[in-house]
Parts: C-alpha cells; structure tokens; sequence
C-alpha cells in the first residue's frame, strides 16, 4: 500500500468527510492503481472459474464507498480497510449469486495457501470462509479485521496494527490466531 501518497490521500478523505464531493471525485485517480492491486489480490485467490473482473471489483466497491458520505475518514489506511471490507462483501454477494440456483454448484473458491497446514487444502468456498469469519467476529472482533485487513486487503502487519491502533507484535500474534482458527472452523464445517 506504500505507492500512494498518504498525505494528499488524508486530505480529500478529510474534506470528503466534510462534505466535499470534488475531493471524492479528486480521489479515484490517488487510489485507483492500489484500489486494482488490492482487487487483483482478492481475484487471484479465487478459482479458475469466477467471471468477476479487477475492474469491476474497484468500480463496485468505490461506488459503495462513495454512497457513505456520512464516513468519518481518519487516514487512507482507513479507507482500504474499508475498500477491503466492499469488496469481501462483493465476493460473497457474488458467490452467494452464482451458487443460488443449485445448492453447492458453481461455488466461488478462495486459495487459502496463506492459512497454515492449507496445503491439505488448496482452495475453499469463500461462503465457508466468510461463514467462518462472521463466526471468528462473534467470537473476537478484531480478529476478524485482521483477517478482512491482511487477507482481503492485503494490509502488511504494519498497516493492519495502525488501523487497529495495536502494536505489530499483537497484530502478528493475533493475526496467526485468527489464521489457526479459520483453518480448523473451514476445515470442520459450518458451526463446528
């Protein structure tokens, strides 16, 4: 996330908290490359079988996040944690679109090489994971972040601690609790 400049970033956010639609509209061109990178990031995890595009991704998630004038925008961590947050919300729609008609077919997959012992596991239904994560988040929110922050945003441990106002140390610690978690709540199914 380091491309971006952080200081004009933080400024447009500010004035688009305040009310300011030529700082939303100034924004795009700012973020759109790591808005790209980000949905590269999450679109690669997934099968060889998902029809949604980079493009499409950034261009649904910055029109939800245009939607939230009311947005208190702290600084442009904030705003791909939220951005990362869209589009994990877009995947599942997606998901949960394409696997409507015929229980379990089609379903979107997400490559969990980054969970540990997920060699076993090369890819999982992104309903399991966001399932397992909604669980994670009712049992430690922050947690949850995490995961949406580093796996979905591709935040590294430094970003996600500033966003979370944690240092890195626990961002790590918690970070590989939360990967431990899922791996076992994915692998053993739903409400396990």
């Amino acid at each position: 996330m380091s491309s971006t400049p952080s200081q004009p970033v933080t400024e447009l956010l500010v004035r688009w908290s305040k009310g300011d639609a030529s700082a939303r509209d100034a924004l795009i061109p700012l973020v759109y490359d790591e808005l790209r990178r980000i949905a590269r990031r999450s679109l690669a995890n997934q099968s060889a079988g998902n029809t949604l595009q980079p493009t499409a991704l950034v261009h649904e998630a910055y029109l939800r996040l245009a939607r939230h004038d009311s947005i208190e925008w702290e600084n442009r961590a904030h705003f791909f944690a939220l951005a990362a947050r869209m589009m994990r919300q877009i995947l599942v729609d997606h998901a949960r679109k394409h696997s409507a008609g015929k229980r379990g077919a089609n379903a979107v997959t997400v490559v969990v090489d980054d969970l540990p012992g997920a060699s076993g596991v090369p890819s999982v239904d992104i309903l399991a994971l966001d399932s397992a994560m909604e669980r994670l988040a009712s049992l430690d929110p922050r947690q949850c972040r995490i995961v949406e922050l580093r796996f979905f945003g591709g935040l590294s441990i430094e970003e996600t601690a500033k966003v979370e106002n944690i240092s890195p140390a626990t961002t790590k610690r918690e970070w590989a609790t939360a990967r431990l978690w899922l791996h076992h709540a994915v692998s053993k199914g739903p409400e396990q």
